[in-house]
């Protein structure tokens, strides 16, 4: 394997660690409204995603540099092409940082149920965003003889790619709502297992169809056999299924583990379809960016690749430790920063 082809892996690898970890947690803002009947519940909701939250968007961070470093041709036609769609993503990320320190500001019901929907918006229009994006390079978009972007906005929205947002938005619920049944106790648990019983049937149903659209999208517009991607989305499919058969039999830990493969596969199934270009153009498919002419320099790569192997494992442990640490449920105690006295305390 050469460096280019290995980075188009680590850069998979780095969009599926994503949204895995990040999946979830956009689950629970998107859930905010509809779970909690109560502020102290939403606060624990909130208190379930707080300490892992900014480490999981590390992730994107380090694909986006990756792709700046490896493959700065992709990197530029894309912020070229979908500049918009993605300060729309920037935008949403700012609005979900905020609502988590400026929800704290004030204990007013108004205020809060602000922040709360900012961040329940914010979530849901980060995944429709990205499905929307991502699905975009395999579906394929208007490029010219130098591989610049010779289209407009409204051209990022087909049937396909708009079912790909569709898709990313009901699989992230789902899988915020399996995470919920791991870290919360009492009412607020159950409700999340009901939550990811009424969402099992259609994550899976629009997740499942997405996966064989998008092997229909691969054959048909960038030339690939059926096989390897539709061994990804087999196992995809298969993974969604068992997370659902596990939510209803209240397995939550096997169905978080399945949920979390179900998404892995599905980014595999997407670059797998992609590969060897990394952006199709269409309808000039002569003008596709490939791993190839849109890779950096072989000194630049292998530089990237000795700092990753060095970093990398690093990041993995530290975060690992993380999850550790935090891995205890939460109660439902309101996030006020003080602890309340016993009501039978002596006064001092």
């Amino acid at each position: 394997m050469n460096l280019g082809n290995l980075w188009f892996v680590l850069i998979a690898v780095l969009w599926g660690g994503y949204f895995v970890l990040e999946g979830f947690d956009f689950g629970v803002g998107m859930l905010l409204p509809f779970l909690p009947r109560d502020e102290r519940e939403r606060s624990a909701m909130f208190e379930s995603i707080g300490p892992v939250w900014d480490g999981n968007e590390v992730w994107l961070v380090v694909a986006g540099g990756a792709t700046f470093a490896a493959f700065p041709t992709w990197y530029g036609t894309m912020f070229s092409g979908f500049y918009l769609a993605l300060v729309l993503i920037l935008f949403f990320l700012i609005v979900r940082v905020v609502s988590f320190e400026w929800r704290e500001k004030s204990h007013s019901p108004g205020w809060r149920r602000v922040w709360m929907w900012a961040n329940a918006g914010g979530s849901a229009g980060i995944a429709l965003i990205w499905g929307i994006g991502l699905s975009n390079l395999l579906y394929g978009v208007p490029l010219d003889s130098s591989g610049e972007y010779a289209g407009g906005f409204w051209n990022l929205f087909t049937g396909y790619t708009i079912l790909g947002g569709i898709a990313f938005v009901f699989l992230f619920a789902f899988h915020g709502a399996i995470y919920l049944t791991l870290r919360t106790v009492g009412d607020l648990c159950e409700r999340s297992r009901r939550a990811a019983r009424l969402l099992a049937i259609p994550a899976v149903a629009v997740g499942g169809g997405y996966l064989i659209w998008t092997l229909a999208v691969a054959i048909d517009h960038n030339d690939k056999s059926v096989f390897p991607p539709v061994l990804p989305a087999a196992i995809g499919i298969t993974a969604f299924l068992l997370a659902a058969v596990c939510v209803y039999a209240g397995r939550s830990g096997f169905a978080f583990t399945f949920s979390a493969v179900g998404t892995l596969a599905t980014v595999a199934t997407l670059f797998t379809s992609l590969y060897p270009r990394v952006m199709v153009s269409r309808p000039d498919f002569a003008n596709s960016l490939t791993v190839q002419n849109a890779s950096s320099a072989h000194y630049t790569l292998a530089v990237m690749t000795v700092v990753a192997a060095i970093c990398l494992p690093v990041v993995l442990l530290y975060q690992g430790w993380t999850y550790h640490v935090f891995r205890a449920r939460v109660g439902g105690e309101e996030l006020t920063g003080q602890t309340k006295a016993p009501a039978d305390a002596p006064a001092t």
